[in-house]
């Protein structure tokens, strides 16, 4: 029999209450040793306030569950030490600093609960009106952080958050990747209950083939959001909203189904703005935003020539207009690697004497997902 079969199975004498019992000893030596980590990173947040160190470093809380992977000898599942220990950071954080966290508005949408999936439960989150605010929240300090969407790999790129960075001095310090999963939620959480489903213009159409079979005739509304939507079905019984799973706690709503999407690619790819600037992790991306002369021949490829003569490999090339300025444009640009490290440095510092501007955005851990992939 192989070793994890022989773990499964009982011992001979083991009873339910024993090996409750023996459970319940494990659960008061795992929060005796969660106090003492505690203690502990209440005097790192004494060192942290003399070197006015920033209290969000997600290098360092990536390489803490990284390392625990590693060394990992099960059968705890893997997948499942990143979001236990998201929280544990998250509430030992709090000792240090509580943060205050500014994202897109309002409670219950994609946005708050990539929040809540980057930052844990003992974050204090603010929602606000627009992307706009995210960031005159970070710069006023009314916030320490803002989160905010960049990417969706159906709907592309979020230009008013590219329109954003190249206009204010914020930087980049962290990036996310939320996998958009789509929940049926209503009062009952019961099919059979459900006489129209409301929710904003995307999710609806992400979701056609879904409410096709299983509700067919069914009437459809649009919303302003998909917060506004689970808003609704709050109020209104026979309504179901199609949102983010978070909406069914913040609005007290039972989930019908979950993952109704018809595609399971769906991801939206998020950056933090403010804090500190993120030490090398060992796989990072840096953002650039430049520009270049209108009348400057080959401009482009004399911009991204470095790149790939230092062997800088680049993950993304978007453009954006100035504002007040016709036909031309902010090149954003992300690639992978440190802006610390002598490729990247090298590469960008040959790009600077191309581009009329240069503005490094941000280097920073690469997200969990993408360093799997």
């Amino acid at each position: 029999m192989a070793q994890s079969e022989k773990s499964r199975a009982p011992a001979q004498g083991d009873s339910l209450d024993a090996l409750r019992e023996r459970i319940d000893e494990v659960d008061r030596a795992l929060l005796a040793r969660l106090n003492e980590r505690a203690e502990l990173v209440q005097r790192v947040g004494e060192l942290k306030r003399v070197s006015r160190t920033p209290v969000y470093e997600p290098g360092r809380e990536r390489r803490i569950v990284e390392t625990l992977c590693q060394a990992n000898a099960g059968p705890f599942p893997n997948e499942g030490l990143a979001p236990v220990f998201r929280e544990i950071i998250s509430g030992t954080r709090s000792l240090e600093e509580r943060l205050r966290v500014a994202y897109l508005g309002p409670a219950g949408t994609f946005s708050h609960q990539a929040a809540r999936a980057r930052f844990g439960a003992l974050a204090d989150l603010e929602p606000v009106a627009s992307i706009g605010d995210v960031f005159a929240a970070v710069e006023s300090g009314r916030a320490d952080l803002g989160i905010v969407p960049v990417e969706n790999t159906t709907e592309g790129v979020v230009t008013q958050t590219l329109d954003t960075l190249a206009e204010r001095e914020v930087t980049i310090c962290a990036e996310s990747v939320l996998p958009v999963s789509i929940s049926l939620l209503s009062q009952s959480g019961r099919l059979e209950d459900v006489q129209r489903v409301a929710s904003h213009p995307q999710p609806l159409a992400q979701c056609r083939r879904w409410l096709e079979a299983n509700l067919p005739g069914v009437e459809r509304v649009e919303a302003a959001s998909t917060a506004a939507a689970a808003q609704r079905a709050a109020e209104e019984p026979g309504t179901a909203a199609l949102g983010a799973e978070v909406a069914a706690e913040v609005y007290d709503l039972q989930a019908i189904a979950s993952g109704v999407e018809d595609r399971r690619d769906n991801r939206t790819r998020f950056v933090v703005i403010g804090g500190g600037k993120p030490a090398p992790s060992g796989c990072d991306l840096t953002s650039v935003v430049f520009t270049i002369r209108r009348d400057q021949a080959g401009g482009l490829f004399r911009l991204i020539e470095p790149m790939a003569r230092e062997g800088v490999n680049l993950t993304s090339i978007q453009l954006r207009p100035i504002r007040g300025k016709s036909w031309e444009y902010y090149f954003f640009i992300d690639c992978e690697g440190h802006r610390s490290d002598p490729s990247v440095k090298s590469a960008l510092a040959a790009a600077s004497e191309i581009a009329l501007s240069t503005r490094v955005l941000g280097s920073f851990p690469r997200a969990e997902d993408e360093r799997t992939e």
